[in-house]
């Protein structure tokens, strides 16, 4: 479980495909305080630590995974969020993400405000009841408020902070995003759905 505030940025240093499996070499500034068998959120995937060499570890994705995120997109030199998983005894600072991505949304306009910044995504409409107007939503791990929502679209305003300590930096049009939508959307989507059967 995460928080979706960001730690710190991880740059993949290789990717080794083996069958349907993608294994990652990934460094970071935390990597000296993980350890193996951890849970960390990689632009919102959630990964196990398998094996920590300096200051480099090891992640690997399954098929599932591949086929539902952008880690088919990484290679060396891509930026992506680090959090590691929550404490319980702290304070909840972003929203709950469980850290397994939905679908990948499409930035479709990237806006400097000279102070703040708004990206708009295009998503697939079949998610349209998981999103509301100045609801929570994870994009590439990072909880952001979502606005000017439509069936199939949302904006996100990124303030300085966020922008300087996160990849969304990275993100311009054309980019491709892991999208997590808010938990609590998810069971009251459900219950409808089970109503009506």
């Amino acid at each position: 479980m995460f928080t979706g505030i960001i730690e710190t940025i991880g740059t993949v240093e290789s990717v080794v495909i083996t069958g349907s499996n993608y294994t990652f070499q990934i460094t970071s500034s935390i990597t000296n305080e993980l350890k193996v068998d951890q849970s960390v959120s990689h632009d919102g995937v959630c990964l196990t630590v398998e094996a920590i060499n300096n200051s480099t570890y090891q992640v690997t994705a399954i098929a599932e995974t591949i086929q539902k995120t952008n880690l088919q997109l990484w290679k060396p030199g891509t930026k992506v969020n680090i959090e590691r998983c929550m404490v319980m005894n702290g304070r909840l600072d972003g929203h709950i993400v469980q850290g397994h991505v939905d679908c990948t949304a499409t930035c479709v306009e990237k806006e400097d405000l000279a102070g703040s910044w708004e990206y708009r995504f295009v998503f697939p409409e079949q998610f349209a009841p998981l999103v509301i107007e100045k609801g929570s939503i994870s994009v590439n791990g990072t909880s952001l408020t979502c606005f000017n929502i439509t069936n199939n679209s949302f904006t996100v305003a990124i303030i300085p902070y966020t922008y300087h300590h996160t990849s969304i930096q990275q993100v311009q049009v054309s980019s491709v995003v892991n999208i997590e939508f808010d938990l609590l959307g998810k069971y009251v989507q459900r219950s409808i759905e089970l109503r009506k059967n």
